[in-house]
């Protein structure tokens, strides 16, 4: 038996292949589409797939605005920040989020599966948020992808 052919392969920088996606938000559950487009940014879809490797593609969101919610969500859900200061606690609703900056719904949606690390820092750098079908990135030549 020739045990050289069982070598595991491990990616790295140089051998890692990024290519650039498009994914249209428009009738998407938010939770649902979030984990999709952070398994494509970790590049957990691939078959050289290495935890501590950027080996996930840059990923382009179009029509973020339109992301759908389940349930009451849409009236009840909350999002805090919070300033450091005492009573510096500020609560948003999602349809106010919605309405104000969409972008950030999925931004904060997609961050929140990333890794709490540099690696995942690395990894939000190469997701893209659009609202409406338009994006500056056609250079790249991105192929869409349906979740």
């Amino acid at each position: 038996m020739d045990t050289l052919s069982y070598k595991t392969i491990s990616a790295n920088s140089k051998t890692v292949d990024k290519q650039w996606v498009v994914v249209d938000a428009e009738g998407k559950t938010l939770g649902r589409f979030c984990s999709e487009v952070a398994k494509i940014l970790r590049g957990k879809n691939k078959t050289n797939y290495t935890p501590h490797v950027d080996c996930g593609d840059h990923v382009i969101v179009i029509n973020a605005e339109k992301i759908i919610f389940t349930g009451n969500k849409m009236e009840t859900k909350e999002y805090e920040t919070f300033s450091g200061y005492p009573g510096g606690r500020r609560v948003t609703l999602a349809k106010d989020l919605l309405a104000k900056k969409p972008i950030s719904l999925i931004e904060r949606g997609v961050k929140g599966m990333l890794p709490k690390n540099r690696l995942g820092r690395k990894l939000f750098t190469n997701m893209h948020v659009f609202s409406g079908t338009e994006h500056p990135h056609a250079a790249q030549k991105p192929t869409k992808v349906e979740i």
